[in-house]
C-alpha cells in the first residue's frame, strides 16, 4: 500500500516482507554475497557513524594526500578503514550511554541517542562509502602542483580548493541521474561490491558453524592471517618470488626471452608469481565474472602476446629501438624524452628546438594502448546504442528498465533522492568551475569547459554499463588530452584543467554510482547515502588542500629528486610530461597526417564498426554463443598496460580460471560460501601487511634492507633494465 510521508512529500511503499523473503537475485554471484532480507528499523544515520566516519576519513584523506607526494609510499585504502572501524564501532556501542535525548520543541523536538544499539551493518557501510569517495588524493591536485612548480604560476588556497571541489562533485550530480540505468536493474551487478558485501555480512551476520564445516568469519580470519604473514616473503624477505622471472634468471642477457617471459617489463608468459599484489594488480580475479575474464584475457593474448610482438620484432614504427613495455616516451637517441628541451624560457613550444632535438617516440605497448583507446572511443558508443538503446529509451521515458529483483523491491521502503537534488549539484558545481576559470584568469574559455563536461556526460552510461558488468571502467585520459591539445594548442595549463575536469568527472561519477549500488545491496536509505557521499567528499577537499598548502610552505626542497624524506612528487612529474607533450607539442605532431603514428587513427573507424557484425549475428541467431561477446570489454580490459606488465594479466587469469571456472563448476556450494570471503581476506591481509612492512621496515631511517640473492637476482636481467632489441645508431634514429 502507498503511504504519503507528510514531512518530505515522498512516496513510501510498504510490503509484506514475509512474502518476499524467499525471493532472491537471478544472479548466483549476488545470491552468494548479498542478503535478501532487510530490517527497515535498523538505524543508519547515527551520531557515532558520523563521528567515526568523519574522523577516519579526514585522517585517511590527509595521509593519502601526503603519500601522494612520496616515492615509495603506501596508501590507506577504504578496505583498511572498513576493517579498522569495525572494532571501534563495537567499542562505541559498548561504552556510550544508551540514554535517549530530546531536542527542545523550538529546535524541532527530535529524539536521538549516542548509542542506538549494536554497531550495525548499515552504519558500517556508510563509513565505507564515505571513505570510498573521499580519501583518495584528488586528480586535480596534479594540475595545481604542476602549474605552481613547473610553470611558475602562483596558486592560492581558494583557487585550489574550489578547483578540487568542482572536479570532485560535478560527477556526483551526474551519477544521480544514472540511477535508473546503473543501480536499480539486477543485471548491473558491480562485482567489486560483491566482495565488500561479503566482508560486511561476514562481520555482521555470522552464520552458525555446522558439524564438519567452518564459518565464514573464522575462515576469513584464517585466510587474512595467512595472507598477512605470507606477504612478508614476496614483499620483503624474498622479493624474487614477486618478480618471479625464472627464465630470465637463466638467460639474463637474452633480450627476446626477457621481453616475452619477463615479469617487470616483459609480457609475463611465465604466468607464475607468488605476490597477491601482482596477481590482483588489475583487480581481484575472484571478483570478476568468468565471462569477463575470458574477454579480457582474449584481448590481452590477441593484442599483447600476438600483435605487439609482431609489430615490435618487425620494427614497425621503429619500435624495436625502445623497450617493449614502458610507460615513458622516448627521443630518437633512446633516452626518456626531455620535455624541457623543446620549451622556451616562458614555457612555450619552441619549434626550432623541437626540430633540432627529436620527435616523440612511443614504446610498443604504449603505442598499442593508444591504438586500442582510439578504437574504444567509438566502439563503446556504438555498442551501447545497439545493445542498450532500448533500455536507455525506456529510462528516459521513465519506463521500468528491468523487472525489479528482491533488492529493488526492498529499497522501495525508503524515500528516494529526488532527481532535482542531483541536478542542482551538477549545474551548481559546473557553475563553480566557470567561476574558478574566469575569476583566476586560467585561459580556459567557457566553451572548453562545456566540452570538457560533455565528454563524461556522453561516456558515463557506456562506462557505467561496462563497469557494472565487468568491474572495469573506461577512462577519458586520451580524449581529454587530444581534444584540448588540438583546440587550445600551446596552452599546457588549459590542457591540464580540461583534462582534470573531464577525467575526474567521469571517474567520480562511476565511483559514486558504484557506492549507490553498494547502499542498494545493503538496503541503506538512499538519502543517507547521498549525504555521506556529499559531506565526506566536500570536507575531504578542504582538508587535503590544507595539507598540500602546509607541505609546500614548510617542507624544504619538496618535489626535487634528492628531497631527504623522498617527497619527490612522482605523479606530478608524469602529469607535467603529459601536459607538455599534449598541451605544447600537441597531438597534431604526434598523430597528424604524415607522422609516424598517423595509421593509428584508422582504429577510430574500425572501432565504430567492430560491434556491428556480432550484434547482427546474435539478432539472427539469438541462442548462439556470439550473444555473450562484448567488444568494448575486449578492448578496454587491457587498458592498464602500461604501467601494468604481462604478469598482471597472465597470473590473474590463471587464478581466475581456478576459482571462477573450476571451483565454481565442480563445487558450487563451496564457491558460493567462500569465494568472495577468500578475495576479501587476501586483499585485507595483504594490504595490512604492506602497511606494516612500510612503516616498520622500509620507512624508518631510510629503511632496513636485506641484500641477498633472493632480493637481487631479478635486477640483473634485461627484463629489469628494460633493454631494447636493437641498438640505436650513434647519431640517433634516422628521420625520414
Amino acid at each position: 500500500m502507498l503511504e504519503q510521508d507528510s514531512r518530505d512529500g515522498s512516496i513510501k511503499m510498504e510490503f509484506d516482507f514475509d512474502a518476499v523473503n524467499e525471493e532472491d537475485s537471478p544472479f548466483p554471484e549476488v545470491r552468494a554475497s548479498v542478503s535478501n532480507i532487510d530490517d527497515p528499523e535498523m538505524p543508519a544515520m547515527t551520531l557515532r557513524m558520523w563521528l567515526i566516519g568523519l574522523v577516519f576519513c579526514m585522517t585517511a584523506s590527509a595521509m593519502n594526500l601526503f603519500f601522494n607526494f612520496r616515492q615509495p609510499a603506501p596508501s590507506v585504502s577504504p578496505l583498511v578503514l572498513l576493517l579498522v572501524c569495525y572494532p571501534i564501532g563495537k567499542f562505541f556501542a559498548f561504552v556510550l550511554p544508551i540514554t535517549t535525548y530530546r531536542l527542545p520543541r523550538y529546535l524541532g523536538g527530535y529524539e536521538f541517542s549516542l548509542n542506538p544499539g549494536p554497531w550495525n551493518i548499515k552504519e558500517h557501510v556508510l563509513v565505507y562509502i564515505m571513505a570510498n569517495v573521499a580519501i583518495s588524493a584528488p586528480y586535480a591536485i596534479n594540475a595545481i602542483v604542476v602549474t605552481q612548480l613547473n610553470y611558475g604560476i602562483p596558486v592560492d588556497y581558494w583557487f585550489s580548493v574550489l578547483l578540487v571541489v568542482a572536479t570532485q562533485l560535478t560527477g556526483f550530480g551526474l551519477a544521480g541521474m544514472c540511477r535508473r540505468f546503473l543501480v536499480s536493474p539486477a543485471s548491473m551487478v558491480w562485482p567489486q561490491n560483491l566482495v565488500t558485501c561479503t566482508l560486511l555480512n561476514t562481520l555482521h551476520a555470522e552464520d552458525d558453524e555446522e558439524p564438519g564445516s567452518i564459518t565464514r568469519y573464522r575462515y576469513f580470519l584464517l585466510v587474512l592471517g595467512g595472507a598477512f604473514f605470507f606477504f612478508f616473503i614476496p614483499g620483503y624477505l624474498f622479493s624474487a618470488l614477486s618478480v618471479f622471472s625464472w627464465m630470465c634468471w637463466i638467460l639474463p642477457d637474452n633480450i627476446p626471452v626477457n621481453q616475452l617471459f619477463g615479469v617487470d617489463s616483459g609480457l609475463g608468459m611465465t604466468i607464475v608469481t607468488f605476490d597477491w599484489t601482482q596477481i590482483s594488480w588489475i583487480g581481484s580475479p575472484l571478483m570478476y565474472p568468468w565471462w569477463a575474464e575470458v574477454h579480457i584475457f582474449f584481448g590481452f593474448v590477441l593484442f599483447f602476446w600476438i600483435i605487439t610482438p609482431i609489430l615490435y620484432y618487425t620494427n614497425t614504427w621503429d619500435l624495436a629501438y625502445f623497450p617493449l613495455n614502458d610507460s615513458n616516451p622516448y627521443d630518437r637517441y633512446g633516452n626518456v624524452y626531455n620535455v624541457s628541451a623543446v620549451l622556451s624560457a616562458s614555457n612555450r613550444f619552441n619549434l626550432t628546438a623541437y626540430e633540432n632535438y627529436s620527435p616523440l617516440y612511443l614504446p610498443a605497448t604504449y603505442a598499442m594502448t593508444y591504438m586500442l583507446a582510439f578504437a574504444l572511443s567509438t566502439c563503446v558508443l556504438v555498442h551501447t546504442i545497439l545493445y542498450h538503446g532500448r533500455s536507455l529509451l525506456n529510462g528516459v521515458k521513465k519506463i521500468r528498465v528491468e523487472q525489479d529483483d528482491i533488492h529493488a523491491k526492498l529499497m522501495r521502503n525508503y524515500p528516494e533522492v529526488p532527481d532535482w537534488w542531483y541536478l542542482v549539484c551538477f549545474f551548481g558545481f559546473f557553475l563553480l568551475m566557470v567561476v574558478v576559470v574566469e575569476v583566476w584568469h586560467t585561459t580556459v574559455p567557457v566553451w572548453a569547459l562545456l566540452l570538457s563536461v560533455a565528454l563524461p556526460t556522453l561516456y558515463v552510461l557506456p562506462s557505467g554499463f561496462i563497469f557494472a558488468m565487468t568491474g572495469q571502467g573506461i577512462t577519458l585520459n586520451l580524449l581529454a588530452q587530444i581534444i584540448p591539445g588540438t583546440l587550445m594548442a600551446g596552452d599546457p595549463v588549459a590542457n591540464m584543467i580540461f583534462k582534470a575536469y573531464s577525467v575526474q568527472t567521469l571517474t567520480e561519477s562511476t565511483s559514486f554510482v558504484q557506492d549507490l549500488k553498494l547502499g542498494h545491496y545493503i538496503k541503506v536509505p538512499p538519502r543517507a547515502t547521498f549525504l555521506v557521499q556529499f559531506v565526506g567528499t566536500l570536507l575531504a577537499s578542504f582538508i587535503q588542500i590544507g595539507v598540500k598548502q602546509w607541505m609546500f610552505n614548510n617542507i624544504p626542497d619538496i618535489c626535487t629528486p634528492n628531497q631527504p624524506s623522498f617527497l619527490t612528487c612522482p605523479h606530478n612529474e608524469v602529469y607535467y610530461t603529459a601536459s607538455a607533450v599534449w598541451g605544447i607539442i600537441g597531438p597534431t605532431r604526434q598523430f597528424g597526417k604524415g607522422t609516424l603514428y598517423y595509421p593509428e587513427l584508422y582504429a577510430i573507424i574500425v572501432g565504430a564498426f567492430l560491434p556491428v557484425p556480432f550484434w547482427l549475428w546474435q539478432r539472427q541467431y539469438p541462442n548462439s554463443w556470439v550473444r555473450f561477446v562484448s567488444t568494448p570489454v575486449v578492448l578496454n580490459g587491457v587498458s592498464y598496460i602500461p604501467p601494468a606488465a604481462g604478469i598482471n594479466y597472465s597470473a590473474w587469469f590463471a587464478v581466475g580460471f581456478v576459482f571462477q571456472y573450476l571451483i565454481r563448476k565442480r563445487n558450487f556450494a563451496w564457491w558460493s560460501k567462500f569465494n568472495y570471503v577468500t578475495s576479501a581476506a587476501l586483499d585485507s591481509g595483504t594490504v595490512l601487511s604492506l602497511v606494516v612492512i612500510f612503516f616498520t621496515l622500509q620507512f624508518p631511517k631510510g629503511g632496513l634492507n636485506i641484500n641477498w640473492w633472493g632480493n637481487t637476482v631479478y635486477k640483473e636481467t634485461a627484463d629489469w633494465t628494460r633493454l631494447a632489441l636493437k641498438a640505436i645508431p650513434s647519431n640517433g634514429i634516422p628521420l625520414e
